[in-house]
């Protein structure tokens, strides 16, 4: 069997190649020959040639970037994507991501902000929107990831202030749930299932990213977690991902679904082998398809 694996072509920082190269060697180990290649200008500037070659030659890709076009283009070549495109499109917007749950998952209560394309929008509207979350309120671009691209804001000058410099970018206004202050869960689940989970903690932050200076240590799945995480993966059609739950006043809220979950620090404090779980279940998707 042969695969190939697209990353990100803009890695930078060492542990950021973790991933692929668990992932890789836990496919070879099983029999599978990987390619391994950055979704940069070389696939770019041939991409129905190449789309039309990764066809022919693969029986599956490693999906790891977040480039929908991509996705989209070789998914019409009937290749098949762990994740496919619109799990991707889907977890990597985060207001599409809370559209797609409203209703049938409980999260922070969400605004997002008109979409601007002129400078020089004006901020009452985001001023009136906190209003009505309470300070301070969690303001967020659509797209980001490693707890970056996410705000606090205490008063409503801090509003005016992010509303003017995100006004030409996708953001939202989120609740803020002061109980899981400095606190979450984190989850890795594969196929609808949960692999892994660890509680993360900061001291000294509102954000418990292991990036940004958080801790982790391993946490017990509840029933909850396991419902939640089979709903959110069933609605967002995601083969893999990482969830983000609060600890909220009434139960668990969902606060964010990453399609393309980093797993080195949740694998180093779980002890989980979460390479070799996602490489048996993508063999096993596979082979059902060839059935």
């Amino acid at each position: 069997m042969k695969a190939v694996m697209l990353l990100n072509p803009y890695l930078r920082e060492e542990s950021e190649y973790y991933q692929p190269r668990r992932l890789y060697r836990a496919l070879e180990d099983r029999g599978v020959k990987v390619r391994v290649t950055p979704n940069a200008w070389t696939v770019h500037l041939g991409r129905y040639g190449i789309a039309e070659e990764f066809s022919a030659l693969y029986d599956f890709c490693v999906y790891l970037d977040k480039d929908r076009y991509t996705a989209r283009l070789l998914e019409s070549r009937n290749l098949r994507l762990f994740n496919c495109a619109e799990a991707i499109e889907l977890c990597d917007d985060k207001m599409l991501t809370h559209i797609a749950l409203a209703g049938k998952v409980p999260m922070p209560k969400t605004y997002f902000a008109p979409l601007c394309y002129k400078e020089g929008a004006e901020a009452e509207s985001a001023e009136r929107i906190a209003e009505q979350l309470g300070y301070p309120v969690v303001v967020k671009e659509c797209y980001g990831s490693l707890g970056e691209q996410v705000y606090l804001a205490h008063s409503a000058e801090e509003v005016r202030a992010l509303a003017a410099k995100l006004q030409m970018r996708p953001h939202l206004l989120q609740e803020y749930i002061a109980e899981s202050a400095g606190r979450d869960l984190r989850v890795i689940a594969i196929g609808g299932e949960v692999v892994a989970c660890m509680q993360r903690m900061s001291a000294g932050d509102f954000r418990s990213n292991l990036a940004r200076g958080g801790k982790g240590e391993p946490y017990a799945p509840t029933e909850e977690i396991r419902r939640l995480t089979e709903e959110v993966m069933r609605l967002l059609h995601l083969d893999y991902c990482g969830i983000d739950l609060l600890f909220g006043r009434e139960g668990l809220l969902l606060c964010e679904v990453n399609s393309n979950a980093f797993f080195g620090g949740i694998e180093q404090v779980t002890g989980k082998d979460i390479a070799g779980a996602y490489a048996d279940y993508m063999l096993r998707e596979v082979a059902k398809k060839a059935e």
